[in-house]
Protein backbone atom coordinates (compact mmCIF):
# COMPACT_ATOMS: atom_id res chain seq x y z
CA UNK A 1 0.00 0.00 0.00
CA UNK A 2 1.19 3.52 -0.81
CA UNK A 3 1.74 6.18 1.90
CA UNK A 4 -1.41 7.98 0.72
CA UNK A 5 -3.45 4.80 1.11
CA UNK A 6 -2.11 4.31 4.64
CA UNK A 7 -3.07 7.88 5.57
CA UNK A 8 -6.53 7.32 4.08
CA UNK A 9 -6.86 4.10 6.08
CA UNK A 10 -5.78 5.90 9.25
CA UNK A 11 -8.39 8.64 8.78
CA UNK A 12 -11.03 6.01 8.14
CA UNK A 13 -10.10 4.02 11.24
CA UNK A 14 -9.88 7.09 13.51
CA UNK A 15 -13.31 8.39 12.44
CA UNK A 16 -15.05 5.36 13.99
CA UNK A 17 -14.14 5.85 17.69
CA UNK A 18 -14.39 9.64 17.28
CA UNK A 19 -17.96 9.21 16.08
CA UNK A 20 -19.08 7.69 19.38
CA UNK A 21 -17.79 10.79 21.21
CA UNK A 22 -19.86 13.10 18.97
CA UNK A 23 -23.05 11.47 20.25
CA UNK A 24 -22.54 13.26 23.57
CA UNK A 25 -22.23 16.78 22.13
CA UNK A 26 -24.98 19.39 21.93
CA UNK A 27 -26.05 20.47 18.39
CA UNK A 28 -24.05 23.74 18.27
CA UNK A 29 -20.92 22.11 19.73
CA UNK A 30 -21.35 19.11 17.43
CA UNK A 31 -21.61 21.37 14.38
CA UNK A 32 -18.55 23.42 15.31
CA UNK A 33 -16.43 20.44 16.33
CA UNK A 34 -17.29 18.50 13.17
CA UNK A 35 -16.39 21.53 11.04
CA UNK A 36 -13.12 22.15 12.88
CA UNK A 37 -12.07 18.51 12.69
CA UNK A 38 -13.04 18.16 9.03
CA UNK A 39 -11.31 21.39 8.04
CA UNK A 40 -8.18 20.31 9.94
CA UNK A 41 -8.12 16.99 8.08
CA UNK A 42 -8.61 18.79 4.77
CA UNK A 43 -5.81 21.30 5.37
CA UNK A 44 -3.45 18.62 6.67
CA UNK A 45 -3.92 16.39 3.62
CA UNK A 46 -4.73 18.85 0.84
CA UNK A 47 -2.46 21.75 1.91
CA UNK A 48 -2.75 24.72 -0.48
CA UNK A 49 -5.32 22.82 -2.56
CA UNK A 50 -7.84 23.40 0.24
CA UNK A 51 -8.43 26.73 -1.52
CA UNK A 52 -10.04 24.86 -4.45
CA UNK A 53 -12.70 23.43 -2.18
CA UNK A 54 -13.30 26.82 -0.55
CA UNK A 55 -13.78 28.45 -3.96
CA UNK A 56 -16.31 25.72 -4.87
CA UNK A 57 -18.29 26.16 -1.66
CA UNK A 58 -18.34 29.97 -1.64
CA UNK A 59 -19.17 30.05 -5.35
CA UNK A 60 -22.16 27.79 -4.76
CA UNK A 61 -23.32 29.95 -1.84
CA UNK A 62 -23.19 33.05 -4.09
CA UNK A 63 -25.19 31.22 -6.78
CA UNK A 64 -27.86 30.19 -4.27
CA UNK A 65 -28.15 33.70 -2.82
CA UNK A 66 -28.30 35.26 -6.29
CA UNK A 67 -31.10 33.13 -7.72
CA UNK A 68 -32.55 30.07 -6.03
CA UNK A 69 -34.74 29.41 -9.09
CA UNK A 70 -31.76 28.73 -11.34
CA UNK A 71 -29.43 27.46 -8.61
CA UNK A 72 -29.56 23.74 -9.54
CA UNK A 73 -28.58 24.24 -13.20
CA UNK A 74 -26.06 27.00 -12.49
CA UNK A 75 -24.45 25.14 -9.58
CA UNK A 76 -24.11 22.00 -11.72
CA UNK A 77 -22.41 24.03 -14.46
CA UNK A 78 -20.24 25.91 -11.96
CA UNK A 79 -19.00 22.85 -10.05
CA UNK A 80 -18.36 20.79 -13.19
CA UNK A 81 -16.53 23.62 -14.96
CA UNK A 82 -14.43 24.26 -11.86
CA UNK A 83 -13.76 20.53 -11.67
CA UNK A 84 -12.22 20.80 -15.16
CA UNK A 85 -10.04 23.75 -14.08
CA UNK A 86 -9.06 21.85 -10.92
CA UNK A 87 -7.82 18.93 -13.02
CA UNK A 88 -5.93 21.14 -15.48
CA UNK A 89 -4.27 23.52 -12.99
CA UNK A 90 -0.83 22.36 -14.10
CA UNK A 91 -1.53 23.99 -17.48
CA UNK A 92 -1.53 27.31 -15.63
CA UNK A 93 1.73 26.63 -13.83
CA UNK A 94 0.04 25.69 -10.55
CA UNK A 95 0.97 22.59 -8.50
CA UNK A 96 -0.92 19.38 -9.27
CA UNK A 97 -3.66 18.51 -6.73
CA UNK A 98 -2.99 15.71 -4.26
CA UNK A 99 -5.15 12.55 -4.31
CA UNK A 100 -6.76 13.77 -1.09
CA UNK A 101 -7.64 17.13 -2.68
CA UNK A 102 -9.18 15.25 -5.59
CA UNK A 103 -11.31 13.13 -3.22
CA UNK A 104 -12.53 16.23 -1.34
CA UNK A 105 -13.33 18.04 -4.59
CA UNK A 106 -15.32 15.12 -5.98
CA UNK A 107 -17.45 14.82 -2.86
CA UNK A 108 -18.01 18.57 -2.67
CA UNK A 109 -19.24 18.60 -6.26
CA UNK A 110 -21.99 16.16 -5.30
CA UNK A 111 -22.84 18.06 -2.12
CA UNK A 112 -23.06 21.50 -3.73
CA UNK A 113 -25.34 20.36 -6.57
CA UNK A 114 -27.57 18.55 -4.10
CA UNK A 115 -27.65 21.57 -1.79
CA UNK A 116 -28.76 23.88 -4.62
CA UNK A 117 -31.62 21.49 -5.43
CA UNK A 118 -32.66 21.28 -1.78
CA UNK A 119 -32.73 25.07 -1.45
CA UNK A 120 -34.81 25.41 -4.61
CA UNK A 121 -37.30 22.83 -3.30
CA UNK A 122 -37.47 24.71 0.00
CA UNK A 123 -38.41 28.00 -1.70
CA UNK A 124 -40.93 26.32 -4.02
CA UNK A 125 -42.71 24.68 -1.10
CA UNK A 126 -42.57 27.91 0.89
CA UNK A 127 -44.34 29.75 -1.93
CA UNK A 128 -46.98 27.02 -2.08
CA UNK A 129 -47.59 27.36 1.66
CA UNK A 130 -48.07 31.13 1.33
CA UNK A 131 -50.53 30.78 -1.56
CA UNK A 132 -52.52 27.93 -0.03
CA UNK A 133 -52.27 29.02 3.64
CA UNK A 134 -51.36 25.48 4.63
CA UNK A 135 -48.16 23.63 5.25
CA UNK A 136 -47.35 21.08 2.56
CA UNK A 137 -46.26 17.61 3.63
CA UNK A 138 -42.74 17.75 2.24
CA UNK A 139 -40.67 14.64 2.76
CA UNK A 140 -37.14 15.39 3.87
CA UNK A 141 -37.38 19.10 3.04
CA UNK A 142 -35.39 21.94 4.59
CA UNK A 143 -37.03 23.97 7.34
CA UNK A 144 -34.99 27.09 6.50
CA UNK A 145 -32.38 28.24 4.00
CA UNK A 146 -28.89 27.39 5.28
CA UNK A 147 -26.45 30.18 6.11
CA UNK A 148 -22.86 30.35 4.85
CA UNK A 149 -21.73 28.87 8.18
CA UNK A 150 -24.21 26.00 7.76
CA UNK A 151 -22.96 25.35 4.22
CA UNK A 152 -19.31 25.39 5.33
CA UNK A 153 -20.16 23.06 8.22
CA UNK A 154 -21.91 20.64 5.86
CA UNK A 155 -19.12 20.81 3.30
CA UNK A 156 -16.29 20.16 5.74
CA UNK A 157 -18.04 17.91 8.24
CA UNK A 158 -15.37 15.40 9.26
CA UNK A 159 -17.69 12.48 8.47
CA UNK A 160 -16.82 11.37 4.97
CA UNK A 161 -15.01 14.61 4.12
CA UNK A 162 -12.90 12.61 1.66
CA UNK A 163 -14.00 9.03 2.22
CA UNK A 164 -17.72 9.47 1.56
CA UNK A 165 -20.47 8.37 1.49
CA UNK A 166 -22.45 11.25 -0.02
CA UNK A 167 -25.35 12.54 2.07
CA UNK A 168 -27.75 15.44 1.59
CA UNK A 169 -27.74 18.64 3.66
CA UNK A 170 -31.04 17.57 5.23
CA UNK A 171 -29.42 14.36 6.46
CA UNK A 172 -26.66 16.46 8.02
CA UNK A 173 -29.20 18.83 9.62
CA UNK A 174 -31.18 15.90 11.03
CA UNK A 175 -27.97 14.54 12.52
CA UNK A 176 -27.32 17.82 14.34
CA UNK A 177 -30.87 17.93 15.73
CA UNK A 178 -31.11 14.33 17.00
CA UNK A 179 -32.84 14.58 20.42
CA UNK A 180 -31.19 11.57 22.10
CA UNK A 181 -28.30 10.34 19.94
CA UNK A 182 -26.95 8.14 22.77
CA UNK A 183 -30.13 6.06 22.64
CA UNK A 184 -29.85 5.34 18.91
CA UNK A 185 -28.30 2.06 17.69
CA UNK A 186 -24.52 2.22 17.72
CA UNK A 187 -22.21 -0.69 18.53
CA UNK A 188 -24.27 -3.50 17.04
CA UNK A 189 -24.79 -2.02 13.53
CA UNK A 190 -21.24 -0.64 13.53
CA UNK A 191 -19.67 -4.02 14.30
CA UNK A 192 -22.08 -5.66 11.85
CA UNK A 193 -20.73 -3.42 9.11
CA UNK A 194 -17.10 -3.99 10.11
CA UNK A 195 -17.17 -7.75 10.59
CA UNK A 196 -16.09 -8.63 7.06
CA UNK A 197 -13.67 -5.73 6.56
CA UNK A 198 -10.63 -7.81 7.72
CA UNK A 199 -11.64 -10.52 5.24
CA UNK A 200 -11.96 -8.03 2.39
CA UNK A 201 -8.62 -6.46 3.33
CA UNK A 202 -6.81 -9.79 3.52
CA UNK A 203 -8.24 -10.95 0.19
CA UNK A 204 -7.25 -7.63 -1.40
CA UNK A 205 -3.64 -7.92 -0.25
CA UNK A 206 -3.33 -11.62 -1.08
CA UNK A 207 -4.81 -11.59 -4.58
CA UNK A 208 -3.20 -8.27 -5.48
CA UNK A 209 0.23 -9.71 -4.69
CA UNK A 210 -0.38 -12.61 -7.08
CA UNK A 211 -2.10 -10.62 -9.84
CA UNK A 212 -0.56 -7.12 -9.85
CA UNK A 213 -2.12 -4.64 -12.25
CA UNK A 214 1.27 -3.44 -13.51
CA UNK A 215 1.89 -6.84 -15.10
CA UNK A 216 -0.86 -6.15 -17.67
CA UNK A 217 1.24 -3.33 -19.16
CA UNK A 218 4.26 -5.54 -19.86
CA UNK A 219 5.22 -7.33 -23.07
CA UNK A 220 5.57 -10.55 -21.10
CA UNK A 221 1.85 -10.45 -20.32
CA UNK A 222 0.96 -10.37 -24.00
CA UNK A 223 3.06 -13.51 -24.51
CA UNK A 224 0.86 -15.47 -22.11
CA UNK A 225 -1.85 -17.72 -23.54
CA UNK A 226 -5.27 -16.28 -24.33
CA UNK A 227 -7.15 -17.87 -21.43
CA UNK A 228 -4.65 -16.56 -18.89
CA UNK A 229 -5.05 -13.05 -20.30
CA UNK A 230 -8.82 -13.47 -20.20
CA UNK A 231 -8.79 -14.72 -16.61
CA UNK A 232 -6.55 -11.86 -15.47
CA UNK A 233 -9.37 -9.32 -15.71
CA UNK A 234 -11.44 -11.45 -13.30
CA UNK A 235 -8.62 -11.35 -10.75
CA UNK A 236 -8.14 -7.59 -11.22
CA UNK A 237 -11.84 -6.89 -10.72
CA UNK A 238 -11.85 -9.09 -7.62
CA UNK A 239 -9.01 -7.03 -6.15
CA UNK A 240 -10.86 -3.85 -7.13
CA UNK A 241 -14.03 -5.01 -5.38
CA UNK A 242 -12.29 -6.12 -2.19
CA UNK A 243 -10.52 -2.78 -1.91
CA UNK A 244 -13.73 -0.78 -2.20
CA UNK A 245 -15.76 -3.18 -0.07
CA UNK A 246 -13.29 -2.67 2.79
CA UNK A 247 -13.09 1.11 2.33
CA UNK A 248 -16.83 1.74 1.94
CA UNK A 249 -17.85 -0.55 4.80
CA UNK A 250 -15.32 1.31 6.97
CA UNK A 251 -16.71 4.67 5.85
CA UNK A 252 -20.25 3.53 6.65
CA UNK A 253 -19.09 2.43 10.10
CA UNK A 254 -17.77 5.95 10.70
CA UNK A 255 -21.24 7.34 9.94
CA UNK A 256 -22.94 4.73 12.10
CA UNK A 257 -20.73 5.40 15.14
CA UNK A 258 -21.67 9.10 15.00
CA UNK A 259 -25.35 8.34 14.36
CA UNK A 260 -25.43 10.06 10.96
CA UNK A 261 -28.19 8.80 8.68
CA UNK A 262 -30.05 6.98 11.46
CA UNK A 263 -33.80 7.00 10.76
CA UNK A 264 -36.77 4.84 11.80
CA UNK A 265 -37.32 1.89 9.50
CA UNK A 266 -40.81 3.19 8.73
CA UNK A 267 -39.20 6.22 7.02
CA UNK A 268 -38.21 3.84 4.17
CA UNK A 269 -34.92 5.64 3.63
CA UNK A 270 -32.96 5.44 0.37
CA UNK A 271 -29.15 5.41 0.19
CA UNK A 272 -28.05 8.99 -0.37
CA UNK A 273 -31.54 10.47 -0.32
CA UNK A 274 -32.83 9.65 3.14
CA UNK A 275 -36.50 9.19 4.14
CA UNK A 276 -39.05 8.72 1.37
CA UNK A 277 -42.22 8.92 3.49
CA UNK A 278 -43.29 11.23 6.29
CA UNK A 279 -42.71 9.77 9.72
CA UNK A 280 -42.79 10.68 13.39
CA UNK A 281 -41.05 8.74 16.17
CA UNK A 282 -43.48 6.80 18.33
CA UNK A 283 -42.47 7.27 21.98
CA UNK A 284 -44.92 4.60 23.12
CA UNK A 285 -43.35 1.85 21.04
CA UNK A 286 -39.93 0.36 20.63
CA UNK A 287 -38.76 2.18 17.51
CA UNK A 288 -36.61 0.29 15.02
CA UNK A 289 -33.89 2.20 13.17
CA UNK A 290 -31.66 1.63 10.18
CA UNK A 291 -28.74 3.33 8.44
CA UNK A 292 -29.84 2.83 4.85
CA UNK A 293 -29.40 6.55 4.16
CA UNK A 294 -25.60 6.22 4.32
CA UNK A 295 -25.35 2.70 2.87
CA UNK A 296 -22.92 2.93 -0.03
CA UNK A 297 -22.37 -0.69 -0.94
CA UNK A 298 -24.43 -3.87 -0.97
CA UNK A 299 -21.64 -6.42 -1.26
CA UNK A 300 -23.84 -9.47 -1.68
CA UNK A 301 -26.08 -8.08 -4.39
CA UNK A 302 -23.16 -6.46 -6.20
CA UNK A 303 -21.71 -9.92 -6.69
CA UNK A 304 -24.88 -11.95 -7.14
CA UNK A 305 -27.48 -9.75 -8.83
CA UNK A 306 -28.24 -10.97 -12.34
CA UNK A 307 -28.14 -7.86 -14.52
CA UNK A 308 -25.61 -5.18 -15.42
CA UNK A 309 -28.14 -2.43 -14.65
CA UNK A 310 -28.79 -3.94 -11.23
CA UNK A 311 -25.07 -4.12 -10.53
CA UNK A 312 -24.91 -0.32 -10.78
CA UNK A 313 -27.79 -0.04 -8.31
CA UNK A 314 -25.85 -1.81 -5.56
CA UNK A 315 -22.43 -0.23 -6.19
CA UNK A 316 -21.54 3.23 -4.81
CA UNK A 317 -25.21 3.53 -3.95
CA UNK A 318 -25.27 7.10 -2.65
CA UNK A 319 -23.61 8.41 -5.82
CA UNK A 320 -26.01 6.33 -7.91
CA UNK A 321 -28.87 8.08 -6.10
CA UNK A 322 -27.31 11.45 -6.94
CA UNK A 323 -26.95 10.51 -10.62
CA UNK A 324 -30.50 9.15 -10.76
CA UNK A 325 -32.04 12.30 -9.27
CA UNK A 326 -29.92 15.11 -10.68
CA UNK A 327 -28.48 13.83 -13.98
CA UNK A 328 -30.69 11.08 -15.45
CA UNK A 329 -33.99 13.08 -15.36
CA UNK A 330 -32.32 16.05 -17.10
CA UNK A 331 -30.81 14.01 -19.92
CA UNK A 332 -31.32 15.53 -23.41
CA UNK A 333 -32.41 12.08 -24.67
CA UNK A 334 -35.66 10.16 -24.24
CA UNK A 335 -34.64 6.58 -25.06
CA UNK A 336 -33.60 4.62 -21.97
CA UNK A 337 -30.30 3.40 -23.44
CA UNK A 338 -29.30 6.90 -24.58
CA UNK A 339 -30.27 8.42 -21.22
CA UNK A 340 -28.21 5.73 -19.51
CA UNK A 341 -25.33 6.57 -21.84
CA UNK A 342 -25.60 10.28 -20.99
CA UNK A 343 -25.63 9.48 -17.28
CA UNK A 344 -22.59 7.23 -17.65
CA UNK A 345 -20.78 9.97 -19.57
CA UNK A 346 -21.41 12.45 -16.75
CA UNK A 347 -20.30 9.82 -14.23
CA UNK A 348 -17.09 9.27 -16.20
CA UNK A 349 -16.43 13.02 -16.28
CA UNK A 350 -17.03 13.25 -12.54
CA UNK A 351 -14.48 10.47 -11.95
CA UNK A 352 -11.81 12.14 -14.08
CA UNK A 353 -10.44 12.93 -17.53
CA UNK A 354 -8.68 9.61 -18.14
CA UNK A 355 -9.88 7.93 -21.32
CA UNK A 356 -10.24 4.60 -19.52
CA UNK A 357 -13.18 5.96 -17.52
CA UNK A 358 -15.07 6.88 -20.68
CA UNK A 359 -14.25 3.61 -22.46
CA UNK A 360 -15.55 1.68 -19.46
CA UNK A 361 -18.63 3.71 -18.56
CA UNK A 362 -19.79 4.06 -22.15
CA UNK A 363 -19.64 0.29 -22.57
CA UNK A 364 -22.39 -0.05 -19.95
CA UNK A 365 -25.24 1.18 -22.25
CA UNK A 366 -24.13 -1.36 -24.87
CA UNK A 367 -24.36 -4.13 -22.26
CA UNK A 368 -27.77 -2.88 -21.11
CA UNK A 369 -29.02 -2.86 -24.71
CA UNK A 370 -27.77 -6.44 -25.12
CA UNK A 371 -29.56 -7.49 -21.92
CA UNK A 372 -32.81 -5.89 -23.02
CA UNK A 373 -32.65 -7.49 -26.46
CA UNK A 374 -32.05 -10.99 -25.10
CA UNK A 375 -34.63 -10.68 -22.32
CA UNK A 376 -37.31 -9.55 -24.76
CA UNK A 377 -36.52 -12.08 -27.48
CA UNK A 378 -35.35 -15.14 -25.51
CA UNK A 379 -36.11 -15.06 -21.78
CA UNK A 380 -39.71 -13.90 -22.23
CA UNK A 381 -40.42 -17.01 -24.34
CA UNK A 382 -38.92 -19.54 -21.91
CA UNK A 383 -40.58 -21.54 -19.17
CA UNK A 384 -39.61 -21.28 -15.48
CA UNK A 385 -36.72 -23.77 -15.77
CA UNK A 386 -35.46 -22.13 -18.94
CA UNK A 387 -35.62 -18.69 -17.37
CA UNK A 388 -33.63 -19.97 -14.38
CA UNK A 389 -30.89 -21.26 -16.68
CA UNK A 390 -31.02 -18.02 -18.67
CA UNK A 391 -30.55 -16.02 -15.44
CA UNK A 392 -27.45 -18.03 -14.45
CA UNK A 393 -25.91 -17.47 -17.88
CA UNK A 394 -26.80 -13.78 -17.71
CA UNK A 395 -25.22 -13.51 -14.23
CA UNK A 396 -21.99 -15.08 -15.52
CA UNK A 397 -21.87 -12.68 -18.47
CA UNK A 398 -22.69 -9.72 -16.18
CA UNK A 399 -19.68 -10.50 -14.01
CA UNK A 400 -17.44 -10.87 -17.07
CA UNK A 401 -18.76 -7.57 -18.42
CA UNK A 402 -17.79 -5.82 -15.19
CA UNK A 403 -14.40 -7.57 -15.22
CA UNK A 404 -13.91 -6.25 -18.73
CA UNK A 405 -15.00 -2.69 -17.96
CA UNK A 406 -12.95 -2.59 -14.77
CA UNK A 407 -9.76 -2.85 -16.83
CA UNK A 408 -10.42 0.57 -18.36
CA UNK A 409 -11.21 1.98 -14.94
CA UNK A 410 -7.89 0.87 -13.44
CA UNK A 411 -5.57 1.10 -16.46
CA UNK A 412 -6.81 4.66 -17.14
CA UNK A 413 -4.90 5.31 -20.36
CA UNK A 414 -6.68 4.70 -23.66
CA UNK A 415 -3.65 2.87 -25.08
CA UNK A 416 -3.36 0.50 -22.10
CA UNK A 417 -7.09 -0.20 -22.05
CA UNK A 418 -7.38 -0.83 -25.79
CA UNK A 419 -4.21 -2.94 -25.80
CA UNK A 420 -5.67 -5.18 -23.11
CA UNK A 421 -9.08 -5.42 -24.76
CA UNK A 422 -7.33 -6.16 -28.07
CA UNK A 423 -5.34 -8.94 -26.39
CA UNK A 424 -8.62 -10.70 -25.59
CA UNK A 425 -10.12 -9.72 -28.97
CA UNK A 426 -12.70 -7.27 -27.56
CA UNK A 427 -14.66 -10.30 -26.46
CA UNK A 428 -17.32 -8.55 -24.36
CA UNK A 429 -18.01 -5.95 -27.03
CA UNK A 430 -18.45 -8.73 -29.56
CA UNK A 431 -20.75 -10.73 -27.26
CA UNK A 432 -22.87 -7.64 -26.57
CA UNK A 433 -23.23 -6.79 -30.27
CA UNK A 434 -24.06 -10.43 -31.09
CA UNK A 435 -26.77 -10.44 -28.41
CA UNK A 436 -28.33 -7.30 -29.88
CA UNK A 437 -28.28 -8.78 -33.37
CA UNK A 438 -29.73 -12.10 -32.19
CA UNK A 439 -32.44 -10.22 -30.31
CA UNK A 440 -33.39 -8.30 -33.45
CA UNK A 441 -33.33 -11.42 -35.59
CA UNK A 442 -35.60 -13.21 -33.12
CA UNK A 443 -37.94 -10.21 -33.38
CA UNK A 444 -37.32 -8.68 -29.98
CA UNK A 445 -38.00 -5.44 -31.86
CA UNK A 446 -37.64 -1.83 -30.87
CA UNK A 447 -41.13 -1.54 -29.42
CA UNK A 448 -40.75 -4.72 -27.40
CA UNK A 449 -37.39 -3.57 -26.13
CA UNK A 450 -38.91 -0.34 -24.85
CA UNK A 451 -41.67 -2.29 -23.17
CA UNK A 452 -38.98 -4.41 -21.55
CA UNK A 453 -37.34 -1.27 -20.20
CA UNK A 454 -40.60 -0.16 -18.59
CA UNK A 455 -41.19 -3.61 -17.12
CA UNK A 456 -37.61 -3.61 -15.83
CA UNK A 457 -38.19 -0.29 -14.10
CA UNK A 458 -41.40 -1.54 -12.47
CA UNK A 459 -39.64 -4.73 -11.41
CA UNK A 460 -36.79 -2.76 -9.85
CA UNK A 461 -39.17 -0.48 -7.94
CA UNK A 462 -41.17 -3.46 -6.71
CA UNK A 463 -38.03 -5.27 -5.52
CA UNK A 464 -36.75 -2.15 -3.75
CA UNK A 465 -40.09 -1.62 -1.99
CA UNK A 466 -40.15 -5.22 -0.79
CA UNK A 467 -36.60 -4.91 0.57
CA UNK A 468 -37.45 -1.69 2.40
CA UNK A 469 -40.67 -3.01 3.94
CA UNK A 470 -39.17 -6.29 5.11
CA UNK A 471 -35.92 -4.71 6.31
CA UNK A 472 -33.99 -7.29 4.27
CA UNK A 473 -30.23 -7.39 5.03
CA UNK A 474 -27.98 -8.55 2.25
CA UNK A 475 -24.53 -8.33 3.82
Amino acid sequence: MSPDELVYLGILAASIPVGFLFRYLSPPVKQGAALLLGLSITIATCHIHTLHSLVTVIGTWIIIKSSWRHAPAVSLSWTFIYLLFFRLVTWFGLPAPTPFANAVQLLLTLKMVSLANEVQSFHIEKKKEVSSFSKSPVIGGLSQEPSLYDILSYSYCYIGVMTGPFFRFQTYADWLKQPSPQDLPSWVPCLQRLKLVPVYGALFLAVNSVFPLAYVRTEEFLDQNYFFRLFYMTAVFFVFRMRFYAAWCGAEAGCISAGLGCYPEKALSKPGGGPTVNYSPDPSAEEKYDFRTIQNIDCYNTDFCVKVRHGMRYWNMTVQWWLHHYIYPNSPFKAYTLRAGWTMFISAYWHGLHAGYYLSFLTIPLCIAAESAMEASVRAKLGPRGQNIFDWVQWFLKMRAYDYMCMGFVLLKASDTINYWMSIYFIMHIIAVCCIIVGRVLKGGKREGRRGDKEEKREGEKTENVREKTGEKND
